[in-house]
């Protein structure tokens, strides 16, 4: 008679999409047994207010997970009361958007894992994977820590690095990440639990903080180099989403590419082609090509398709 193989149990704290990827594939693993799920809240969403809720929720109903919901998790007593009686090996946190207190950290008989967006020590905080491509870094990865009470300063159990492709925006690289975290985050549980790795302690002076975006961080600025505003551009298209104006008119730049990064222009923001390709502009240093934008009360649309309504002209400005 064969030994019944030993289950290694999990709760998954997390919330938006990009963390449903894991989920899913951590399930698929026979000796992974997921007990429960805590996220946030329904939340209203879209035009009409919509009471939704989040992505993980809706994936772990479909898969029959027990879902557990909470505004603060480090108050809700029932909760944590639940999670005593779970009794699991281990937390999961991904983008989870809560802070837990130590009383929590103590519930797993093994440890709490989070696996954060970037190559620790480098970017913690809320916006890993929008501020390395806004940074025009060409490199970032993502790494598995235990968690502890300061932020994002755990020891690192593993870590895998991805290439930043030049036109890569925000969303692209969430969804490499999205792809890439089952196949971190399981090798990791694997190893803790079987008592083969050895966590290893961040270098406090390599440190760099990713804030999170502002509404006003997505006002371009003509005055920066074309490729400071592709960065721009491609780190924002989820959101604040990149902004400027031309004649009185509010349009947000979906996508870019750069055209030049050496020329020094006298007049920044000037548009001085147009083609099917784009609207050429001129940053104070070098010339952008604006390829997608959204005009205010307007669809998604190629740039180009734009300017004759707009009745845009070489010469005229963005600011």
């Amino acid at each position: 008679m064969t030994e019944k193989k030993k289950l290694i149990n999990i709760v998954y704290m997390a919330t938006p999409e990009i963390a449903v990827n894991c989920l899913q594939k951590l399930l698929n693993f026979n000796d992974i047994n997921i007990q429960a799920i805590v996220t946030q809240p329904d939340r209203p969403s879209g035009r009409g207010n919509k009471l939704t809720a989040p992505p993980v929720k809706e994936f772990a109903l479909n898969h029959g997970i027990e879902v557990l919901q909470t505004e603060a998790l480090k108050n809700d007593e029932a909760i944590k009361t639940k999670l005593r009686e779970l009794n699991p090996d281990f937390f999961i946190t991904f983008a989870f958007g809560q802070l837990l207190t130590q009383e929590i950290l103590d519930i797993p008989q093994i440890a709490t894992i989070n696996l954060h967006a970037s190559l620790l020590p480098e970017y913690r905080g809320a916006n890993p994977i929008q501020r390395a491509i806004y940074d025009g870094k060409q490199e970032t990865g993502i790494t598995t820590m235990l968690t502890v009470l300061a932020l994002d300063a755990g020891d690192i159990c593993l870590q895998e690095k991805i290439k930043i492709t030049s036109d890569m925006t925000d969303k692209e690289l969430m969804n490499i990440i999205s792809d890439k975290a089952p196949f971190i985050m399981y090798p990791t549980i694997k190893q803790l639990y079987n008592k083969i790795l050895t966590p290893q302690k961040q270098d406090e002076t390599k440190v760099t903080i990713a804030k999170k975006f502002k509404k006003e961080d997505a006002v371009i600025d003509w005055t920066k180099s074309a490729q400071e505003i592709h960065n721009q551009v491609r780190s924002m298209t989820t959101w604040p989403v990149a902004c400027t104006t031309i004649n009185d008119k509010n349009v947000k730049i979906l996508k870019t590419s750069v055209l030049d990064n050496d020329t020094i222009n006298e007049n920044s923001g000037e548009i001085i082609n147009i083609s099917k390709e784009g609207i050429a502009v001129t940053a104070k240093k070098g010339i952008l090509l604006i390829q997608e934008l959204k005009p205010e009360g307007k669809a998604q649309m190629p740039a180009y398709n734009w300017t004759n309504g707009a009745k845009l002209q070489t010469g005229d400005k963005f600011k």
